[in-house]
């Protein structure tokens, strides 16, 4: 008796595993998979490494791990394709297609990106010290496959959308990279400081919310590393925490978020609007009529940035910098001259950076759309 969904395949009967050893001993290009699902280059310590022992994988295969035990909800499994071939450990099962004229290689991987995936392939794990989902487990995955004229079809919608996508974060990248060489260059001169951010900032300003009052929540996780904009706030009843209005800058002070430049440039809220985030957050806000723009490319500059880490202290895991470590930072107090010319850009800038970032959220939305209809065709 046939069980399997209108449509669905099994994918045992599309796959098969690729085990071709690195016998030159070559040690480059050495990759790693990332829950994220992509190929990463490999942090592993190769000293004394042989290196005849690791896996080729070359572009257009895979390479997945087949332990889930330490990698949380996700599973790590990638497609090669930004390059021609690489070296993952001999642990790793690397596979591919066997026709690509029956199966686009492409299109697994946008199954292989579903959540229902994730979730089916940690519940078919097992193992009593380590989760192993086999390669057996990975055969009896059942998957729509249509017309290969189909899967193109659906491979090409998501493409459309990751190059708009990667077009609007690169707008975003150079609009920042190009502000902020403005502004070092305009606010750092090789002149003495004569005051200190304390002097022409407020730090952690007073910012009104009731307990229990339902308000936008930032946390942790919503700081980009890169970028001004915080993206994936939830509404919840305020229980403690840093709370910040439009025009505030955040910069987080324990590590290795501050290492890792974990901060944001908040206009993204309601006039009057109070939100909340991580207690592990530093608030800078404008003072004597200096534009809130000044901050956010301020705790961006280098030297605030080198300033800053030299106060981590606390214990290994847990260190952190205050506020007024940070407040104490040495400058040149800025011209009103100087302040009105950058802010005319900055501040074009930043609402451009907020715009394009809305757009690459409802595009990471739409994305989303067309892995999880995958299962409708």
């Amino acid at each position: 008796m046939n069980n399997l969904k209108d449509g669905y395949k099994q994918l045992g009967q599309y796959i098969r595993q690729v085990d071709v050893r690195n016998k030159e001993g070559k040690g480059e290009n050495l990759l790693g998979v990332s829950v994220q699902k992509r190929f990463i280059p490999s942090i592993a310590n190769t000293v004394g490494t042989d290196f005849t022992k690791y896996k080729i994988v070359k572009k257009g295969q895979f390479t997945y791990i087949p332990d889930t035990s330490r990698r949380g909800d996700k599973i790590g499994i990638a497609l090669l394709d930004d390059y021609d071939e690489g070296l993952v450990s001999n642990v790793y099962t690397v596979f591919e297609v066997v026709d690509i004229e029956q199966l686009l290689p492409e299109y697994l991987m946008l199954w292989f990106s579903r959540p229902e995936f994730d979730r089916y392939a940690r519940y078919k794990s097992h193992g009593s010290v380590r989760e192993i989902f086999d390669w057996n487990e990975l055969c009896m995955v059942e998957l729509p496959v249509p017309p290969i004229e189909k899967q193109r079809k659906i491979v090409d919608a998501y493409n459309t959308i990751s190059k708009r996508i990667e077009l609007k974060k690169q707008i975003n990248d150079n609009l920042e990279a190009a502000t902020q060489a403005y502004f070092d260059n305009l606010f750092f001169p090789a002149i003495e400081p004569n005051c200190t951010l304390a002097d022409i900032a407020e730090v952690n300003p007073i910012r009104h919310l009731k307990k229990g009052e339902a308000a936008r929540c930032f946390d942790m996780s919503t700081l980009p590393t890169n970028g001004c904009i915080p993206t994936g706030d939830e509404v919840k009843p305020y229980n403690g925490g840093v709370r910040f209005i439009n025009g505030d800058t955040l910069i987080a002070r324990i590590t290795p978020c501050l290492e890792n430049g974990k901060a944001a440039y908040i206009n993204l809220l309601k006039d009057g609007e109070v939100a909340f985030g991580s207690t592990e957050y530093i608030v800078f806000a404008s003072k004597d009529s200096i534009p809130s723009s000044f901050y956010y490319f301020l705790i961006r500059n280098q030297n605030f940035v080198t300033f800053a880490l030299q106060f981590m202290n606390g214990s290994s895991g847990r260190q952190r910098v205050s506020g007024d470590q940070l407040a104490s930072f040495p400058l040149v107090r800025p011209s009103i001259k100087n302040l009105q010319a950058f802010d005319k850009i900055a501040s074009m800038v930043l609402e451009h950076i907020k715009e394009n970032t809305d757009e690459i959220m409802k595009l990471n939305q739409l994305q989303a759309l067309v892995t999880t209809t995958i299962s409708s065709h």
